[in-house]
């Protein structure tokens, strides 16, 4: 016996509609998702492990097909980005005694002196 589990909503949608046409339910076509999913997954597990390599620097990227350095090179800046969004630079060169630019809550530049004060920009 299955064990239920919540589905977005648009996934069941789409499971019942490609389901009908396969003759299969919802509940089956998601379960038949799920094991090519898994084979997939199993299968890509030493492509996996080679882009993991390259964007940890154990291997080149050089090493890698074409496909496997786009996906590598993604994932690099995927997390570029979100170390970018995530980190407040100003703060960080302020704790350095370097006095910054920045946009206020307004959208308005302000300098920003490293003794916390700021004045319009």
């Amino acid at each position: 016996m299955g064990t239920p589990v919540r589905i977005d909503d648009e996934v069941y949608a789409a499971a019942r509609r490609v389901g009908a046409v396969a003759s299969r339910s919802a509940a089956q076509q998601v379960d038949y998702w799920v094991r090519i999913g898994r084979a997939v997954s199993m299968a890509e597990a030493g492509v996996r492990n080679r882009i993991d390599d390259a964007i940890a620097g154990r291997t080149p990227l050089a090493g890698l097909t074409a496909e496997e350095r786009l996906l590598a090179n993604a994932e690099i800046d995927a997390a570029i980005e979100q170390a970018a969004v995530s980190t407040d630079y100003a703060d960080r060169l302020a704790a350095e005694g370097i006095t910054t630019v920045v946009m206020d809550e307004a959208g308005h530049l302000v300098t920003r002196f490293p003794d916390g004060t700021s004045t319009p920009a």
